[in-house]
């Protein structure tokens, strides 16, 4: 059952060609009618035992927030099989907010599979088991964005927690450094290859053979035609750790920032804040790269109503002292403002070049001006 667009790759092969190859029913769902409305996802969910769903991160937390106590009144989730989590990286929170917010309607936590996966490989690559706990990682912030995957507590408020993505299905999997071509061991952090039968051949009418033919650095290795996912990730327990994209990657004075963390730090830091609605990413400088926040703010109050100096001084404060950035710019915009990709994730890249298109000229000065 889903309602990711058809023209997106995992709608696709989940609403389409999986249930076609299979024999299996497909319930399909308008994309707007999920956002308009996330409750009618969840009574599809309780309508059809053993379903199998799949959504990007953003969507569980939207069911959270929005989803009423007297929506959840006869809904019934123990039927379910599995919730896929297509987003990387998977953070173990979200799994944890969505299943407590539904437990009274009888889902299971072991429903969430935390999985990773791109077009290039016909969408999967591998995924959590159904049934199975949670893998959590509790890593040390500054080893992560050194290139190492070291453990630390979970309550240590520099530490990155991450969910394991389960380990590869009917595919080779490895991590490599993305400049050497050097393969890593396990705890490494680098550039995530896959080798399979369900790799593409190429782009049409592009030349990609770097993409999709890459080769290791050490013969040894073995042969190429290895596809470069252009994502960052390490194995653990032999689970692979999805953590983050190489070209959204932030580096500040020679020091690798991961943009999801300090989006999850500028949510967290204010309340005014819309969560999964915010990018950051860098921008030139004067004196090298700086860091910028765009926002959306809550739906519940209005631009003009919000103390927006004072939400740009928690978010400068929460992200100054749990990454050591200071940030260039921090700018909160209406809901609705920070483009979005075709499977409802934020797109950073287009948040980025509007902003140095002055497209959030109105409210990045007000903003600017705040802040001092």
């Amino acid at each position: 059952m889903g309602w990711l667009p058809l023209y997106h790759d995992m709608g696709l092969v989940l609403s389409v060609a999986s249930p076609v190859t299979r024999g299996l029913l497909s319930v399909l769902m308008d994309p707007a009618a999920f956002l308009h409305e996330p409750v009618r996802w969840l009574r599809l969910l309780a309508a059809h035992p053993n379903v199998v769903s799949a959504a990007p991160n953003f969507a569980y937390d939207y069911c959270v927030a929005t989803v009423t106590a007297e929506q959840k009144e006869g809904l019934r989730l123990d039927k379910v099989t599995a919730l896929i989590n297509g987003s990387e990286p998977v953070r173990p929170g979200t799994a944890d907010r969505f299943h407590a917010a539904f437990a009274g309607q009888g889902l299971a936590p072991e429903t969430h599979c935390p999985s990773y996966g791109l077009a290039e490989a016909t969408v999967f690559v591998c995924a959590a088991r159904p049934g199975e706990p949670l893998t959590r990682f509790a890593l040390d912030r500054d080893a992560l964005a050194a290139g190492k995957a070291l453990s630390a507590r979970p309550d240590d408020p520099r530490a990155v927690l991450l969910a394991g993505c389960g380990t590869p299905a009917g595919q080779r999997v490895r991590v490599a450094d993305p400049v050497t071509r050097a393969q890593l061991s396990e705890g490494e952090v680098g550039e995530i290859w896959v080798q399979g039968p369900n790799v593409g051949r190429g782009y049409w009418n592009r030349e990609s053979q770097d993409v999709f033919g890459a080769r290791f650095a050490d013969a040894a290795a073995g042969p190429g035609g290895w596809l470069r996912t252009g994502d960052l990730g390490t194995v653990l327990d032999g689970q692979l750790v999805v953590t983050g994209r190489l070209k959204d990657l932030i580096i500040v004075d020679g020091r690798n920032h991961y943009p999801q963390d300090v989006e999850a730090t500028a949510q967290d830091a204010d309340p005014s804040v819309r969560r999964d609605r915010l990018a950051a990413f860098a921008v030139p400088g004067g004196a090298g790269e700086g860091v910028v926040v765009v926002a959306e703010h809550a739906r519940t109050a209005r631009l003009v109503e919000l103390d927006v100096p004072a939400v740009v001084r928690a978010v400068r404060g929460a992200v100054s002292a749990r990454h050591g950035l200071r940030l260039a710019d921090v700018v909160l915009v209406p809901p609705g403002t920070v483009p979005r990709t075709s499977s409802g994730k934020v797109s950073r890249a287009l948040t980025r070049a509007r902003y140095l298109d002055g497209a959030y000229g109105g409210q990045a000065s007000a903003t600017t001006g705040a802040a001092g």
